[in-house]
C-alpha cells in the first residue's frame, strides 16, 4: 500500500482528537448499535479478506490450510465484537459485565480466580470439556472485584478520552482490529491503526469491516513503515501507543533508533517517547510435557497437538511452541519427540512469507548443525526442522533466548528424580531461562494431574506467563477473546520482555494477572484447529457464520463438519 502522506496523517489525528470527548461520553446503546453494524460489515468482508491472506501466505483458499486465516481473522474479530456487545448490554443494566455468582472463587493462598468460559450453552456445545479462568493480581478481593471491572464506564470515569496509536502486527489478520476494539470499547480511546507493511494489503478490508467506526470519526487507518509510525507516535495530539511486534521495535520507539542512543537514554533515564505505551511482544513459548503413562492414541494426539502449535502460520506466531521441556528419564520421551517430528514431516513446507524468517532460520541452524530438516527448502519455503536434545545447561542458547519466528522446534530434556521434581524444575527453567512471559503450555495426563494434586496447581501458580494452556495451545485463548491477552505483569519500559498491558479482555478486568485455559487430554472429534483436520476450513467458515449471527440451530452444521476431520 502507498504510505499515507504526513498531511493526511495529521488530518486523521486531528479528526480523532476532535471526536475524543464525544466518544468518551457516547451512551452504551449507541455503542451497541456500532458493534452490531461492525459485525455485519466484518462478516460481509470475511471471505475476501481470508482469500487475500491465503494468497499472500501461499495457501489454497479451498483447502483445510485456509482455516488458520479464518480462525485467526474474521472468526476471532466477530467473536470479539459479539462478546463486547454482551458486556455492554450488562453494563447498560448492571453497570458492569455480568458474572455468574459461582464464577468467583479463591485459591488456597487467597488469590481471586474468575471462571469466564464457558459462559453459555453454545460455548459448552462448541468447546466441550474446555474451560478458562482469569487469576487476579494479589490484592484484588472477591468483594472489590466489581470495582476493577469496566472502569471506563463508571460514573466517575474520565470523560476527556484520548487518541491512541495502534501499531498493527504483520502476521495475524485479527490482531490490529482487535487491538483497536480494545482501545475503543474497553479503554475509551479513539484510535488510528497503522497497518504493518507485511500485511497492509488487509487494510482496505479492515476499513470495510469497521466502516461504522470510521464513519463515526473515531477510527482511522494509515499505511507506511517506521517513518509514518514515528510521525504518529510523536504527534502532539496522540496520547498513547499500543504495539504488537518485537522488543527491538519497542525499544527503538521508546529509547531511540540506534543502540548507542538507546544505551545513553537508558543510562540517563530519558526515553524519547514519554507517552503511555502498551505492548505485546512475543515469547519463547515453552511446552512442558509432564511424564505419565500414555496410550498410543494419547501420544499421537498430543504429538499432533504440539505440531499444530509449531506449524500454524508458518510458525510466525508470538505464541508458537518453541521449546519442549521433557524429563530425560521418561520412558516415552523418545517416542513422543519422534511422533512430533513425524507429524511435522507429514506437512508440506510453508512459504517463508515473513521478512527475516530465512535469516532467523540460518541463525538457529548455525548454532545447531545437528538440527534435522524434515524436508527440503524451496525457492521461497523453509522445511520444518527439529533441534532435539538441547543441553539445558546451555542457558544462553538461542533456542532459549530468541523467538525463532521460523519453522523450528527445539526440545530440552531435564534431569529429575520423578514427575514432581521434573515439574518443579520445568517451572523454574521456564521462568528463569526462557525469554518472555506471554504464553506457555503444560501437557499432563488426567491421572498424572490427580496424582500430583496440589503440586500441579502450585506449578500453574508459579509459572510467570500471561496465558497458560493446559493440554492445549494457549492460542485458543487468543481466539476465544474473553480473557485478557498479554504478558505476565511486571515488565518495565527498561526491561520490556513480552510487553506491558493486555488486550481482548471482554469482561473488562482492570487487574488481571494471568489466564489459565484447560482442555481435555484428547478431544473427540479432533479439534478443528489441528493441522491434520481434513475439514477445518468448513468448520471455520461455519464458525464465522455463527459468530456473526449466533443461533443454536447453527451448531449441528458446525459439528457435522467437525466430525469429518
Amino acid at each position: 500500500m502507498t504510505p499515507t502522506p504526513a498531511p493526511e496523517l495529521d488530518r486523521a489525528v486531528q479528526t480523532l482528537a476532535d471526536n475524543r470527548r464525544r466518544w468518551a461520553a457516547l451512551p452504551v446503546r449507541a455503542r451497541l448499535d456500532l458493534l452490531r453494524a461492525c459485525a455485519a460489515a466484518t462478516f460481509g468482508t470475511a471471505a475476501d479478506s481470508v482469500r487475500a491472506g491465503c494468497e499472500a501466505k501461499g495457501l489454497d483458499f479451498d483447502s483445510p490450510a485456509s482455516a488458520e486465516e479464518w480462525l485467526g481473522g474474521p472468526v476471532a474479530v466477530l467473536r470479539n465484537l459479539r462478546l463486547l456487545a454482551a458486556s455492554l448490554r450488562d453494563i447498560d443494566t448492571l453497570g458492569r459485565p455480568r458474572l455468574r455468582p459461582d464464577a468467583i472463587r479463591r485459591r488456597p493462598d487467597g488469590q481471586v480466580v474468575v471462571d469466564v468460559f464457558p459462559a453459555s450453552l453454545a460455548d459448552r456445545l462448541l468447546f466441550a470439556g474446555f474451560r478458562e479462568e482469569v487469576w487476579m493480581e494479589p490484592g484484588v478481593t472477591a468483594e472489590s472485584l466489581a470495582d476493577t471491572m469496566a472502569v471506563a464506564y463508571r460514573p466517575d470515569a474520565d470523560r476527556e478520552g484520548g487518541v491512541a496509536l495502534v501499531l498493527g502486527a504483520g502476521n495475524v489478520a485479527s490482531i490490529g482490529p482487535m487491538d483497536v476494539l480494545y482501545k475503543l470499547f474497553v479503554e475509551n480511546r479513539v484510535a488510528i491503526l497503522k497497518m504493518n507493511p507485511v500485511n497492509d494489503y488487509l487494510g482496505p478490508f479492515v476499513e470495510r469491516a469497521l466502516a461504522p467506526l470510521v464513519a463515526e470519526g473515531v477510527l482511522r487507518i494509515a499505511y507506511g513503515g517506521a517513518g509514518e509510525g514515528g510521525h504518529l507516535a510523536h504527534h502532539a495530539l496522540v496520547d498513547e501507543v499500543h504495539l504488537t511486534g518485537s522488543d527491538t521495535v519497542h525499544d527503538a520507539i521508546v529509547w531511540g533508533a540506534s543502540p548507542d542512543e538507546q544505551t545513553r537514554n537508558r543510562r540517563n533515564g530519558t526515553p524519547v517517547l514519554r507517552k503511555r505505551i502498551t505492548s505485546e511482544l512475543g515469547c519463547v513459548t515453552p511446552v512442558i510435557v509432564v511424564p505419565g503413562r500414555w496410550s498410543p492414541r494419547e501420544l499421537a494426539f498430543q504429538a499432533e497437538n504440539v505440531a499444530t502449535m509449531v506449524a500454524l502460520n508458518a510458525s510466525c506466531n508470538c505464541n508458537a511452541a518453541k521449546t519442549i521441556l521433557t524429563w530425560r528419564g521418561w520412558p516415552q520421551r523418545q517416542a513422543f519427540v519422534d511422533a512430533v517430528a513425524a507429524a511435522l514431516a507429514a506437512l508440506p513446507s510453508r512459504k517463508a512469507y515473513y521478512p527475516g524468517s530465512a535469516a532467523r532460520f540460518d541463525l538457529f541452524l548455525g548454532a545447531h548443525p545437528e538440527a534435522v530438516k524434515l524436508g527440503a527448502a524451496g525457492p521461497d519455503t523453509l522445511p520444518w526442522t527439529t533441534i532435539f536434545g538441547v543441553d539445558p545447561a546451555a542457558t544462553g542458547d538461542p533456542v532459549f533466548t530468541r523467538e525463532a519466528w521460523c519453522p523450528i522446534i527445539a526440545e530440552s530434556p531435564l534431569e529429575a528424580q520423578d514427575a514432581v521434581d521434573f515439574l518443579d524444575q520445568a517451572v523454574r527453567f521456564s521462568n528463569d531461562h526462557l525469554w518472555g512471559t506471554l504464553s506457555g503450555v503444560v501437557i499432563a495426563h488426567p491421572q498424572t494431574v490427580a496424582r500430583l494434586g496440589d503440586r500441579f496447581e502450585r506449578a500453574l501458580a508459579d509459572l510467570r506467563y500471561g496465558t497458560i494452556g493446559v493440554n492445549h495451545w494457549a492460542a485458543l485463548s487468543f481466539v476465544l477473546a474473553v480473557a485478557p491477552w498479554g504478558a505476565y505483569p511486571g515488565h518495565t519500559l527498561d526491561a520490556i520482555g513480552s510487553g506491558i498491558g493486555v488486550v481482548h479482555n471482554t469482561r473488562m478486568f482492570a487487574r488481571p494477572q494471568k489466564s489459565v485455559l484447560r482442555g481435555p487430554f484428547v478431544t473427540t472429534p479432533k479439534a478443528p484447529w489441528f493441522v491434520g483436520h481434513r475439514a477445518s476450513h468448513r468448520v471455520a467458515r461455519r464458525l464465522a457464520g455463527f459468530e456473526a449471527r449466533p443461533s443454536l440451530w447453527r451448531i449441528p452444521g458446525i459439528a457435522a463438519a467437525a466430525v469429518t476431520g
